[in-house]
């Protein structure tokens, strides 16, 4: 297999940014998920997983800059935090660490599908990066990866992952990579923890991206499997990483899997 594509997302739940290379560390991508909205109103950190309340967070992109992160909305202006309110319609802050205590509100994503973006669902809360170093705003580990085979076609951007492998795999073979060490380019060795299971967030618009339900339906169809040990079957796609030795990456890097699985 090969690095087909890398990708940041410098603010939770924006659109990213596609790069050629970057480093890799125990904090995951470099300049990957540093950075968050908090809803003033509630003093909660802004997601899309909640999607009637914060799906036009997928209308903005964030870009890494020198001096920190630059935003701008669907017509490519920048934007201050004071736009950024007016378009959220509601008063924000970007932060750089997640408050004490703070919580990630998950809709549950067969709700969404069935009554709609804009219906009451219910939700599921867990913590931040529980598998991830703390001060970031992942949402449990700091690495996500999959293989283009796996998404069939669909832009990888649906599914906000860091690598994307390209090679000769079967859809969805990652699941058999848990447990097993993935060695990229000449440093990097990750260790694939869990399947990644999917949420409402894949279905949404994403920048020029249409909403598509197909998005959750296909993995739900194909790939319901157990994330961890203990959880129920949930429709996943790609994996979830740690770090073992950090590197520089780069596109066209060569992959290798070591191990026997879990």
């Amino acid at each position: 297999m090969r690095v087909a594509a890398l990708h940041r997302h410098p603010v939770k739940s924006l659109l990213g940014e596609e790069v050629p290379r970057a480093r890799i560390d125990v904090h995951g991508l470099d300049g990957d998920r540093r950075r968050a909205l908090l809803d003033l109103t509630t003093g909660r950190i802004a997601s899309a997983k909640e999607p009637r309340s914060w799906r036009r967070l997928l209308t903005l992109r964030a870009e890494s800059k020198d001096d920190g992160v630059r935003i701008t909305g669907p017509d490519g202006a920048e934007l201050d935090e004071a736009a950024l309110g007016a378009l959220l319609e509601r008063p924000v802050r970007l932060i750089e660490q997640p408050p004490p205590g703070a919580t990630l509100r998950r809709s549950v994503p067969e709700q969404v599908l069935a009554a709609g973006i804009d219906a009451e669902v219910e939700y599921t809360v867990q913590e931040f990066g529980r598998a991830a170093a703390p001060g970031s705003f992942f949402d449990f580990a700091p690495l996500h990866l999959v293989t283009t085979a796996t998404l069939a076609g669909a832009p990888a951007a649906r599914y906000r992952p860091n690598l994307v492998l390209d090679g000769d795999t079967e859809p969805f073979a990652e699941n058999g990579w848990v447990g097993r060490d993935l060695h990229i380019g000449p440093d990097l060795r990750l260790r694939l923890i869990a399947a990644t299971p999917r949420c409402a967030v894949p279905t949404l618009a994403h920048g020029d991206f249409p909403a598509d339900p197909e998005a959750l339906r296909r993995p739900a169809r194909l790939n319901r499997v157990r994330p961890l040990a203990g959880m129920d079957p949930l429709p996943c796609l790609g994996v979830y990483a740690q770090i073992l030795t950090p590197g520089t990456v780069e596109v066209g890097d060569r992959v290798t899997v070591h191990g026997d699985p879990a």
